[in-house]
């Protein structure tokens, strides 16, 4: 849990049942993500204290009143379920929604209720999420795989075929080959495209890009989509420098507060160019957990791969300086 930024305390939990809508889930996995650290530096917009965590998986073990599932059911938790009540999900637009319903409060450490990353806090080895977060799986599907669903691979493969719907055949280049970038490449492997480049300062990272589907390493020319994962101003240039006539630059990364970048119009206008901006893949759980699962169990996605080691819950501090290093594609937390 973070009491103050910058700074990762370990502490006993208490839980409080659930509420009318809720679960208590008991977590198998969870993964440590960039997005943690964002929250345990610059908060993003959670309030302190906060429990991190947001890619997990794990077993029903309680249910509120009204709930229509049943203990024992397998899931993994989604940060993106529409409310079902804003004005984008009253047009049919649920993959716009920017209001998921939360539980309460109900996770305690000193007396100190919690805030829950993105709405479920899985650095714990329970904790309690709205019923819409929780997403039955098919069986067979390892823990430790199955988790990594939640963020990384909902958000790098839903870019592809949700947010920009990259076509059979198109050209694209994805920059920064962590576990969104590459999960990145497989979805453009699998919507078809011809080419794919990846772009990375990490030689470890190419190689695993190519592993996963890359066809080129290093910029591409007239490309018809370009993710930036990294989300500074070099790489939103980078990206533009490379689409073609009518491209398409897709924002992927979380800015860092405050910065700015600049486009010079002409070239812009001349091109017909687009920026659209990826929410996390613009996913939507209940429809696309089961089939990245899916996917997964027929081969066509590769989860093992992404998985870099597991490691216990008290090792989670040295996991985020992994990934900062980029050691790590992704590291587990096992329970």
């Amino acid at each position: 849990m973070v009491r103050e930024l910058g700074r990762l305390d370990l502490a006993e939990l208490a839980l409080d049942e659930p509420g009318p809508g809720e679960v208590v889930v008991r977590l198998e996995a969870t993964g440590v993500c960039h997005t943690d650290l964002h929250v345990m530096h610059t908060g993003f917009g959670h309030p302190l204290p906060v429990l991190l965590g947001h890619e997990g998986t794990g077993v029903v073990e309680a249910v509120g009143e009204g709930v229509g599932r049943s203990v024992g059911d397998r899931v993994v938790l989604g940060w993106r379920s529409p409310c079902g009540e804003c004005r984008w999900c009253a047009r049919g637009d649920e993959r716009r929604c920017r209001t998921p319903p939360r539980a309460a409060r109900r996770l305690r450490a000193n007396g100190d209720k919690l805030f829950q990353t993105l709405q479920l806090g899985t650095f714990a080895t329970r904790t309690v999420v709205h019923e819409s977060a929780a997403i039955d799986i098919p069986e067979g599907l390892p823990p430790e795989q199955a988790c990594v669903i939640g963020c990384a691979v909902a958000t790098g493969v839903g870019s592809v075929l949700e947010t920009a719907k990259v076509w059979e055949g198109a050209r694209v280049g994805v920059i920064g080959c962590g576990a969104v970038g590459l999960s990145a490449v497989q979805g453009a492997r699998i919507a078809g495209a011809a080419e794919i480049y990846a772009l990375d300062l990490d030689d470890r990272k190419l190689e695993a890009a190519r592993r996963f589907g890359a066809t080129h390493i290093g910029p591409g020319e007239q490309l018809d989509f370009a993710f930036d994962v990294v989300g500074r101003p070099e790489t939103v240039t980078q990206g533009l420098a490379m689409l073609g006539h009518a491209g398409t630059l897709v924002y992927i990364g979380l800015p860092q507060p405050g910065v700015l970048a600049e486009l010079e119009l002409n070239p812009f206008f001349d091109k017909r160019t687009r920026i659209v901006v990826s929410h996390g893949g613009d996913h939507w759980p209940a429809v696309d957990f089961p089939r990245l699962a899916q996917w997964a169990l027929d081969g066509k996605l590769d989860l093992a791969g992404m998985v870099s080691k597991t490691i216990a819950l008290d090792d989670v501090e040295r996991a985020l300086d992994d990934l900062q290093r980029g050691d790590v594609i992704r590291s587990v937390i096992v329970f």
